[in-house]
């Protein structure tokens, strides 16, 4: 979890100390750090953030006119999809120009007048929240940023009637009235930033898009609608479940859980050598999340390895284990009894339960001699590569986490040996 989020102050500090302090007029007087963090209609000639970096202080320059463009704010020939394409695979290609994306879309999301610019300039910050996370040094200053402006709607309609009012004296009533119009269009804001803040969360952990192929459209336009509809990764077992009611009404278990479990059999994954250990293809089981998001299973698979690592990557990236947090203590402290391992289970809530079952019950395949002499995956194995996705050790003591990485290994080992999960069958 993120660190309680920084105060105002320290925000300012912080600005103080990393702003890159513009300059204007004949006599070239510093702009104040609230008009640097102020939206700006105009082009930027220099970075907003200090770097010695060419590259970066001549990108960032390209890269406040695509902030622009995205938010209506620039004229453009390109769709929105192929400017948020451009920015975001420069920040993905490029560490440094990250930092620098973030505090552009912080200064155009502030003090902006038109309601319909500021929801475009929200939307690119969770776009962008889908590839890469900030650096270290900057993730509290957005954090803080995003925390403000999670109950905000009823401050930020305010603040733009006021800022409006200071200018109504240059506006005819006709074209006053339009633009309130199209103001009250599009999602709160505070729909965006919650959205913000748990993609925040999660990649600050997990890391952005990995492997070698570029961001792609079809990538672009999944990151924007799953502001508005959660993905099956990353979200709660209970969200995932209300998403597929309606496909999938008579499941009693997550669709992306069975089906990617299938496919694994499905491709010979029990007679693979090193299955869940050697990872798929990075790209590819990217192009495959891409596709189970949207309810699909390509028929072009030919590599158990490619669900195997999607599958794991689900359970890791569950907003809440498998094994939820008010039980971990008592999984680690009975790792060498049987008896009281499987009672574990039964506490479980049961959908929880049931999803753990079918994960022990899918592993027991695995597990069987025959599998094992092809695989080279014992239990012991089985268990080593699965505790992880299943168990989150929160101490963040090196010590505890070691030791206690042995006992979640020994905990999963237990009830792969001894769970009966036979009425799985019958469920599936």
């Amino acid at each position: 979890t993120l660190r309680k989020p920084i105060s105002q102050s320290s925000m300012a500090d912080w600005a103080s100390k990393n702003l890159n302090m513009h300059t204007q007029g004949i006599f070239r007087r510093r702009i104040s750090i609230s008009n640097m963090l102020s939206w700006n209609g105009g082009s930027i000639k220099k970075p907003m953030l200090i770097t010695s970096n060419r590259t970066i202080k001549k990108e960032a320059c390209e890269m406040f006119k695509l902030v622009q463009s995205y938010m209506g704010d620039r004229q453009t020939r390109m769709d929105r999809n192929h400017v948020a394409l451009v920015a975001v695979t420069k920040c993905w290609s490029t560490q440094g120009l990250r930092d620098e994306l973030y505090i552009q879309l912080i200064r155009q999301t502030t003090d902006n007048m038109c309601y319909r610019s500021l929801a475009w300039g929200w939307e690119l910050m969770a776009i962008s929240l889908a590839f890469f996370s900030p650096s270290p040094k900057f993730q509290s200053y957005l954090e803080g940023y995003i925390y403000r402006h999670l109950d905000s709607d009823e401050r930020i309609a305010q603040h733009i009637k006021e800022l409006a009012d200071l200018k109504s004296k240059k506006i005819t009533k006709s074209r006053k009235k339009r633009k309130q119009n199209t103001e009250d269009e599009g999602l709160p804001i505070s729909t965006y930033a919650k959205y913000c803040y748990r993609k925040l969360q999660k990649v600050a952990i997990t890391g952005g898009k990995k492997g070698l192929r570029k961001p792609t459209v079809e990538e672009i336009t999944h990151a924007r609608n799953a502001i508005l509809t959660p993905s099956l990764f990353g979200s709660s077992l209970e969200e995932i479940m209300l998403r597929q009611q309606d496909m999938y009404p008579g499941n009693k278990l997550p669709w992306v859980q069975t089906q990617l479990s299938q496919q694994v059999l499905a491709l010979g994954g029990e007679q693979t050598e090193g299955i869940f250990r050697i990872p798929g293809d990075i790209d590819e089981v990217n192009a495959l999340k891409l596709q189970v998001d949207q309810w699909k299973i390509p028929n072009s698979l030919s590599d158990p390895n490619i669900p195997a690592s999607l599958l794991k990557l689900w359970y890791r990236e569950l907003e809440e284990p498998v094994i939820p947090q008010q039980f971990y203590k008592e999984c680690i402290s009975n790792y060498e009894n049987p008896d009281a391992a499987v009672a574990v289970v039964q506490l479980l809530p049961e959908l929880n339960r049931l999803v753990l079952c079918y994960l022990i019950h899918f592993l027991q395949i695995f597990a069987q001699p025959s599998n094992v002499s092809r695989t080279k995956m014992d239990v012991n194995n089985l268990a080593m590569v699965m505790a992880p996705n299943c168990l989150r050790c929160q101490s963040d003591d090196p010590r505890i986490i070691f030791e206690n990485t042995r006992k979640e290994m020994s905990f999963l080992r237990m009830l792969i040996v001894h769970l009966d999960t036979s009425f799985i069958k019958g469920l599936v």
